[in-house]
């Protein structure tokens, strides 16, 4: 099966069927502990964020969702616009399909030509990254978007799913080195959607990774959709529910800022602003999602991604108030209690 095709089944997946892990991130785990007196106003909140030095309205990123495929164009273009308007990160899907068809490139440099100011990562599975990418195919992949990082993509589950996917995996780790090395831009590492470990995040951080993102299970599950697409050919389900809980990669990575100096999003069944404030008292510097924005987008429009990020911005406001925070970042795991413990 082609990579368009591939593409094109994931999209249509993820926006109309259950492809969701049946455990849970672990937000649910945690309450947020009341404030009687906040001492605070409304006003006086901001649901700003710092990532990379840059200053974004919110503390969400929009994840690498597609591309490779004709109307993959019209929904980066249109993520493109939302993300400049609003003044958030985003990242383009893999580039994989650009790089082997040069008639895809314009699916993806679509984005910065609608946000000529956006922060856009570009995206590059760690599977091409082994035995070395050549420099003009890295220029290719950061040029054509003009990126302002990079994002490889771990997803070992969801290549053993998929019949026509990759099963070597050696070599990827000096790759991401050889990688971070040869660009002048942050690398993000992230996962998608079974979680990296407290010790694979080591191992990344020391070959060169500047952004740890953990991606972990509890949204969806990219071993139900790969299941899904090929269910006629011997599925193996067993696997569906496979990862490490996002919320477990959270505090697990966090550790990991006590010998080294990187930013950590949180993904990986992020559907709520509560989980958005959870994952930052927890220990993320940022968050992100994707399937969320993707099916708003296809089913609703692009207004309606507007009234979304309205709703999680203000019940934010409202919730970082109600803890007596001004700002996000001041939110710690103080302000959590375990559910186990009331």
């Amino acid at each position: 099966m082609s990579i368009k095709k591939r593409k094109k089944d994931h999209v249509d997946l993820t926006v109309n069927s259950d492809v969701f892990y049946r455990k849970s991130a672990g937000f649910d785990r945690y309450d947020f502990v009341h404030n009687a007196l906040p001492e605070v106003g409304l006003n006086d909140v901001t649901t700003e964020a710092v990532f990379l030095g840059r200053k974004f309205s919110f503390p969400l990123f929009i994840s690498s969702m597609t591309g490779g495929y004709s109307e993959a164009g019209a929904i980066n273009a249109q993520i493109a616009e939302f993300c400049e308007r609003r003044n958030l990160p985003f990242g383009v899907g893999s580039q994989r399909a650009m790089l082997e068809d040069p008639s895809e490139i314009e699916s993806f440099a679509i984005v910065r030509e609608m946000a000529p100011n956006a922060f856009i990562a570009a995206n590059i599975g760690g599977a091409q990254l082994i035995g070395g990418m050549a420099q003009h195919k890295i220029n290719l992949l950061v040029d054509s978007i003009r990126a302002d990082a990079v994002i490889v993509h771990l997803n070992p589950l969801q290549e053993l799913m998929q019949p026509e996917g990759d099963i070597n995996f050696e070599g990827i780790e000096t790759g991401i080195e050889v990688l971070a090395e040869s660009i002048d831009l942050p690398l993000i590492v992230k996962e998608t959607g079974a979680g990296i470990s407290k010790k694979c995040a080591e191992r990344l951080l020391s070959r060169g990774a500047k952004v740890i993102d953990v991606s972990g299970a509890g949204g969806t599950s990219w071993a139900k959709v790969e299941n899904l697409r090929e269910r006629q050919k011997n599925p193996l389900h067993l696997f569906d529910d496979w990862g490490i809980p996002t919320v477990d990669c959270i505090t697990g990575v966090n550790e990991l800022k006590m010998n080294y100096h990187f930013e950590m999003i949180a993904s990986g069944g992020i559907r709520t602003s509560f989980d958005i404030v959870k994952s930052i008292a927890l220990g993320a510097d940022f968050t992100a999602t994707a399937q969320p924005i993707i099916k708003t987008l296809v089913d609703d429009g692009p207004e309606a991604l507007d009234t979304l990020l309205d709703r999680w911005q203000n019940e934010t406001a409202i919730l970082l108030t109600l803890l007596g925070c001004r700002h996000i970042k001041e939110v710690t795991q103080a302000h959590l209690i375990e559910r186990s413990l009331i």
